[in-house]
């Protein structure tokens, strides 16, 4: 194997942790990445070295078979006053729609909705479980992957006892189901036959 191509494999398993920011499946990598579990864990290996030897303030964990890029201890105190000063400050609009997609199609997975914001959401997701609003689950369906829901005291905060009692649960959830689906922007799209009345009125 020559060195560009070694490097590109280590590049592109670096781009995918820090994208995913959570802990990845070296199974799932490999899927992603168009490569077997060895050159996977290979490139792995070779890219947690290069973070040793750096005066980087990142490492990757390799526990078992998976893979998470995180901060390395000797920056904790920094990073636990920045992270004060963030969650000292208001829920900003990116968190606000994150958290209310959570409350309302919640247990979610980050693609659903990564899928409905349009944007990576891995930082605000992260930002919610600092502050307790949102934790993390089990997918029982899928044992590999995990899924978003409101804190019990999350609930408390907003003065509900169930998520059926948020402001128009029902109809809410449904919409974002039909905007996921696609079926939204066609029911809200005027047909030809409509056009050509408007057209004429």
């Amino acid at each position: 194997m020559s060195e560009e191509i070694n490097k590109n494999r280590i590049a592109s398993l670096e781009a995918l942790l820090f994208i995913h920011g959570e802990p990845l499946g070296v199974s799932r990598a490999a899927a992603h990445l168009g490569l077997n579990e060895e050159e996977v864990m290979i490139a792995a290996k070779e890219l947690a070295s290069r973070y040793e030897a750096q005066d980087s303030g990142l490492r990757l964990l390799i526990y078992g078979e998976r893979l998470q890029m995180v901060t390395k201890s000797a920056y904790a105190h920094f990073l636990e006053k920045f992270i004060k000063d963030e969650l000292s400050e208001e829920l900003t609009p990116a968190t606000l729609e994150t958290l209310s997609i959570v409350a309302y199609l919640g247990p979610v997975s980050r693609s659903r909705i990564e899928y409905l914001r349009g944007v990576n959401s891995v930082f605000t997701l992260r930002n919610l479980m600092l502050r307790g609003l949102i934790e993390r689950i089990v997918d029982k369906e899928k044992s590999n992957s995990v899924l978003y829901r409101l804190t019990p005291d999350c609930l408390r905060y907003l003065g509900v006892a169930s998520l059926e009692e948020l402001p128009q649960y029902g109809e809410t959830k449904a919409r974002l189901e039909k905007i996921e689906k696609g079926q939204d922007q066609e029911e809200n799209t005027p047909t030809d036959t409509e056009k050509q009345t408007q057209s004429e009125s």
